[in-house]
Formats: C-alpha cells, sequence, structure tokens
C-alpha cells in the first residue's frame, strides 16, 4: 500500500471546504489584539488566550525589541550547551519567586514543556493517573515516557479513586489533570485530588496553561485559586496565553529541576526559547505582579459577557473563567456559525468531534481584560442572531 494514500481518500475538512464554512487558519493583518483584521475586515476578536491583553502592551513589546538589539534573532543551541543567555536564568528565577516554588525550568513550547516533564519524570514502571479532558500534549507526553496510563472519567473522583486502587504499591504514582480545561473553562477538583494523592501516596501535577494570570488573588493560578500552593508537586504552564509571548515551564522543587534538567530529551535536543520571547514573557510577569487589577479585570468583562449570555438565553457551560462555551450541538452548525459571526465582525472557535461528544459542538469563546463592555454587546448581539437564525435552543 502507498503511504499517502490516506491523503487521495476525502476528508471532512474537504467537505467544509466546499461547503465555503471551513473555520480554520484565517489570516490576521494586525497584531492580536480585542479587535482585528482577520479577512480583511474589522473583527472583535473573542477566540484568543490573551487573557490579560498583554500582546500589545507598549512595554512588553519595546522589551522584545530590545532584546532583540541586544542579543540576536536567536540562541543557536540548546539551553544544555550554549544556548543559555542570563535573562533565562533570570526568567527562570523570577517565574519561581511569583509561584512560591523552590525552582522553576523554561521551555520552548508549551506543548513541549509537557512531553519533556512528563517523559522525564515517569518511566515503564510508573503509572501516569489522566483526566480524560486533558490536553493532547500531556497524553502525548505519557506515551513518550512508556508509563502506563489510566484515564478517569472527568473531574470524576470517585472513578479516579477506582483507578487508584489497582496500581501496585511499587509503581510510582503521577495524578496529572488540567488546572483550567480549555475547552469548556471548568476548573479541577484540585482539593480532592490533592486529597487523594494523599491516601494514595501519588504526587501531583497541574497543567497550569490557562489558569495563569486567571485564577487566584495575584493570578499564581489553580493551586493559589484552592490555596494548594505547598500540595502541588510540579505546576507547568506555558507563555503563550497571559504571558503574551512563546515557550512554557515547570515549577517545582529544586531536587526535581534538577533531575528533569539533566534527563528530558525534548528539554536537552531543542533549541532555547529566542531571546525577544524571554523579554516580552519577564515583562509581562512584571506587569502580573505589579498591576494584579488586570486580573480582576479579566474577571469582570468575563462575568459581564456571562451574564449578558444568560439574559439572552444563550445556553453556555457555566465557569469561573474567562472562557465561555456556546452550545450549537452539531459540528456542521458550529461551522456555519463561525462563518455566519466573522461576516457580522465577530471571531469565535469551533469545537467539534471528537473534540467534543458527538452531539456536543460548541462556539469557544474567550475573553481579554481590555475588551469594553460596547464590544461585548456587539458580540452578544450577533451571537443571539445567528444562533436564532440557526435554531439553536
Amino acid at each position: 500500500m502507498d503511504l499517502f494514500s490516506k491523503t487521495e481518500q476525502k476528508q471532512m475538512y474537504e467537505v467544509v471546504q466546499e461547503k465555503g464554512i471551513y473555520p480554520y487558519f484565517h489570516e490576521l493583518k494586525s497584531g492580536q489584539d480585542t479587535q482585528v483584521i482577520m479577512e480583511g475586515h474589522d473583527t472583535i476578536m473573542i477566540g484568543s488566550n490573551n487573557y490579560l491583553g498583554l500582546t500589545s502592551e507598549k512595554s512588553v513589546i519595546e522589551a522584545g525589541v530590545e532584546a532583540l538589539k541586544k542579543y540576536g534573532t536567536g540562541c543557536s543551541g540548546s539551553r544544555f550547551l550554549n544556548g543559555t543567555l542570563d535573562i533565562h536564568v533570570k526568567l527562570e528565577q523570577e517565574l519561581a519567586e511569583f509561584l512560591h516554588k523552590e525552582a522553576v525550568m523554561t521551555f520552548s513550547t508549551g506543548f513541549q514543556s509537557n512531553l519533556g516533564i512528563i517523559s522525564a519524570i515517569c518511566g515503564r514502571n510508573d503509572v501516569v493517573l489522566c483526566d480524560k479532558e486533558n490536553h493532547a500534549s500531556i497524553y502525548d507526553a505519557i506515551k513518550l515516557s512508556y508509563a502506563k496510563m489510566l484515564r478517569y472519567e472527568h473531574s470524576n473522583m470517585e472513578d479516579l479513586e477506582e483507578k487508584l486502587k489497582t496500581v501496585p504499591e511499587n509503581n510510582g504514582i503521577l495524578i496529572v489533570t488540567d488546572g483550567v480545561f480549555s475547552m469548556s473553562g471548568e476548573i479541577c477538583k484540585l482539593p480532592e485530588i490533592v486529597k487523594l494523592a494523599k491516601k494514595y501516596g501519588a504526587r501531583v501535577m497541574v497543567d497550569d496553561a490557562h489558569g495563569l494570570g486567571v485564577l487566584g488573588k495575584h493570578g499564581r493560578g489553580t493551586a493559589e485559586h484552592f490555596g494548594l500552593e505547598d500540595e502541588v508537586d510540579i505546576i507547568m504552564g506555558t507563555f503563550s496565553k497571559s504571558l503574551a509571548s512563546l515557550g512554557g515551564y515547570m515549577a517545582s522543587t529544586k531536587k526535581v529541576v534538577n533531575y528533569v534538567k539533566h534527563t528530558s530529551r525534548p528539554y536537552i535536543f531543542s533549541a532555547s526559547i529566542t531571546p525577544a520571547s524571554v523579554a516580552c514573557a519577564r515583562q509581562s510577569l512584571k506587569i502580573l505582579r505589579e498591576h494584579p487589577e488586570r486580573v480582576q479585570a479579566l474577571r469582570d468583562i468575563s462575568a459581564y459577557m456571562r451574564q449578558g449570555l444568560k439574559n439572552l438565553g444563550v445556553k453556555i457551560i457555566d465557569s469561573e473563567t474567562p472562557i465561555i462555551p456556546i452550545y450549537v450541538y452539531e459540528d456542521e452548525k458550529a461551522f456555519v456559525a463561525c462563518k455566519m459571526l466573522l461576516d457580522r465582525g465577530v471571531y469565535v472557535n469551533p469545537v467539534v468531534s471528537p473534540a467534543t461528544p458527538v452531539g456536543q459542538a460548541l462556539l469557544r469563546t474567550s475573553y481579554t481584560a481590555t475588551h469594553t463592555k460596547e464590544q461585548m454587546d456587539k458580540a452578544m448581539k450577533a451571537i443571539k442572531e445567528v444562533l436564532d437564525i440557526l435554531e439553536v435552543k
């Protein structure tokens, strides 16, 4: 059989393209902000992870420019060898202090962070308990580790405990969960997870990609939200969301970080984060530390939109986060709704099977601290209009 034969078969994306409702790879001719130029038109952006609105912050941009001038365009090597700059080390020290952890190490992307952490910490004699709705990078990381994976039903603590009971005492155990689940916006049941981890001798890892800058009084994330910062063994996060840059990190004890630094293949064999990205992340972190009111502004605008949609009778998945998914149920209706909204100057993301169960397709909307109520009112009106036309109840 020809390896490429699969590419000749009719694919769903081709069917959607032919129908003129393909929702992916839209071209932007502006920077990421609350209002963008998409496909040549002014568009309200309610589909990005720019939670604190820092991608267009002047001081963040200037920090990146200055780093580019001083350090050049890239590091031309891995952190393990020639690719460690003084600003890499400073970023890690600043993050460790902010997150109340002994040490931090950084990775070149968020996806790579999960690959690098889990594949280093876990091996053939270990077991990873994984929430069914965890990010794809966690699933790939477990495969790379060769550890045994036990999936538990989403946020089902009874099922998690039943799975824990089956693990032999001589196996290492890691429970890994998203802090904020990226599609639904739900917050994990961290207090219950920590309690079960103690009972069964497991370690806890939280992927806080969508928690940093979002949850907690100071924006430190899911662990701060629950007052459990000392109880979470590993915190993973990214720079591509609240910190307006690119890359990822692991926060843990000095011993654990040092071990991963010397055993993680994705870390050792990848080029380090570019200087401009490091500088932008550092400046964004500085703003987060000094201006926690941005975190509150994000909560306020998200609450405004959430309540507004409810008042209009729009069915949403309710949560405390800036991720507000809207039910449209059918996959094709999700694509059509995205196209109709884009035509009305509003961008949202479609979430269809297999990312959701069949018949539970969503429009994933997400919000930014710098969104205005006027933008929200316009977006709400467009969403309600499109759902009514499509007869979504």
